[in-house]
């Protein structure tokens, strides 16, 4: 902790920064002797970072020396911490400090006490250069360092906050951190929470930060196809859940009820909801037709019905289920040993006119696949020599293909989406998704930056490689029937 004392002399305050001013310029000459000897086969580096890093933590924490006072108030209390510090450290690091600093040695800050609480580990960071932080520090942190345009602190809570999504929290942050990123415009960092939260949308369902999500985010998230939950009725109930909670005005729950996609719901599960959801029928004359377009997809057969409707639109498309129907998981143990193979059966449309009907699919998992550039061809030079081949030049391969044709198939595509569950901070959370174009039976960017070779691989639990295949029955709208 910072020392607590009254103002040091003028002498002291100027040999402070003379000796700060001397410890730059120490830094600048090993620097320079470094490049001078780098091409003497002699040379070697004499290294005391650490011990300079310990007296200048030794400088802070006594106060020896300093030549500038901060001091931290609040509004929540009348008592305000001071800080003797020295100018030219502060100033090296944030040019806020050098303009404040420029004409007086003794300024006072007004934070909030979220930031308060965090000023002497951010004063830490100006001395040394390393702050540790946890969870709930990340934002105030950010604060201190986007106010005092601390740069390199900045973008490295920036990279904290994204490398830390799937830590495990009691409250659930990622939210919270997505909210944040829309306030201060960060746009990586948005977008990184936001496809976490679309790929492990169940698992946020069902924690205490679903009802902190905002009205923008509900019909951001409610607008995308690769949210990953069980069905549309478990989406359906969360956000019916939200409407009670947050009492929105109607224009805004109707917004986001519009935004369900019912055709994906079975007919026996919407007359449920008719007769048991009170957000229903509170709100049942704005997505009344809806339901009753949803009623006529399961009524009638897709082909028919895309006679008479558009069903390229999203209120047709499913999103990721991993209900069984939908798709099945593959864990595949030692991965880079050899070829596997597996099949499972989906149903063949979310329409109720091909409940019954099924489509078995037939997958190949290749650990070292090599693409026709890099395969073994005989060499003009050497009469029967083959170019050699290592197998880190193959690449792990997925093909997906359905194990029948059927005429029930015409005016349907299937959408494959691999989805690879990874461990972090203890739980398991899908990192990576991927998706087949609906004309391809395999993904060509599948797993190609993964190691699958290292039991370390980020890629694999407890050295195996969970995987969740999932069919996406597509309709297109095929001859129109004037109506």
């Amino acid at each position: 902790m910072a020392r607590l004392t009254g103002a040091r002399p003028v002498a002291a305050r100027r040999w402070g920064c003379a000796t700060a001013a001397f410890l730059l310029l120490l830094l600048t000459v090993q620097a320079a002797q470094k490049a001078d000897l780098s091409g003497d086969a002699t040379a070697a580096t004499i290294n005391h970072s650490l011990t300079l890093l310990q007296r200048l933590q030794e400088l802070l924490q006594n106060g020896n020396s300093s030549d500038s006072v901060l001091r931290v108030r609040t509004a929540a209390s009348d008592e305000a911490r001071v800080f003797h510090t020295h100018q030219l450290l502060l100033s090296l690091q944030s040019e806020v400090f050098e303009s404040l600093l420029r004409n007086q040695s003794v300024v006072t800050l007004h934070e909030p006490p979220e930031t308060a609480a965090l000023f002497e580990k951010f004063i830490r960071y100006l001395y040394c250069g390393g702050v540790s932080i946890l969870l709930h520090q990340a934002i105030p942190m950010h604060q201190l360092a986007s106010k005092y345009r601390v740069w390199g602190l900045q973008r490295g809570v920036a990279d904290y906050m994204r490398t830390h999504l799937a830590s495990e929290s009691s409250q659930g942050h990622v939210v919270g951190w997505y909210h944040y990123a829309v306030r201060i415009g960060d746009a990586a960092l948005q977008e990184s929470c936001l496809q976490f939260l679309a790929w492990n949308l169940s698992a946020v369902l069902g924690s205490a930060e679903w009802g902190s999500v905002s009205v923008e985010l509900l019909l951001l998230l409610l607008e995308r196809s690769d949210l990953v939950l069980h069905s549309e009725l478990e989406l359906y109930t969360a956000v019916e859940g939200w409407l009670g909670r947050r009492q929105p005005e109607d224009p805004v729950a109707e917004r986001v009820l519009r935004a369900i996609r019912y055709p994906m719901i079975a007919p026996s599960q919407l007359f449920r909801l008719q007769v048991q959801s009170a957000v229903l029928a509170r709100h049942y004359g704005a997505v009344q037709d809806l339901l009753f377009q949803a009623f006529q997809f399961h009524a009638a057969s897709p082909l028919h019905f895309a006679k008479y409707f558009d069903v390229n639109c999203s209120m047709f498309l499913p999103r990721n289920y991993l209900a069984p129907s939908w798709g099945s998981q593959w864990v595949i143990n030692n991965p880079a040993r050899d070829d596997r193979s597996t099949s499972f059966q989906t149903q063949l449309g979310p329409s109720s006119h091909d409940a019954s009907k099924r489509v078995t699919w037939n997958v190949l998992f290749s650990p070292r696949w090599l693409p026709v550039s890099l395969r073994p061809v005989y060499s003009d030079s050497v009469s029967g020599a083959v170019q050699p081949v290592r197998i880190e030049d193959g690449r792990p391969r997925l093909v997906i293909t359905p194990a029948m044709s059927s005429p029930d198939f015409a005016g349907v595509s299937f959408q494959k989406t691999v989805l690879v569950g990874v461990r972090q901070q203890g739980r398991v959370l899908v990192k990576h998704a991927y998706s087949f174009h609906q004309s391809s039976d395999e993904a060509a960017d599948f797993l190609a930056h993964a190691d699958l070779q290292k039991r370390t691989s980020e890629y694999l639990i407890d050295n195996s490689l969970h995987l969740h295949i999932i069919i996406k029955p597509v309709y297109h709208s095929l001859i129109k029937v004037k109506k």
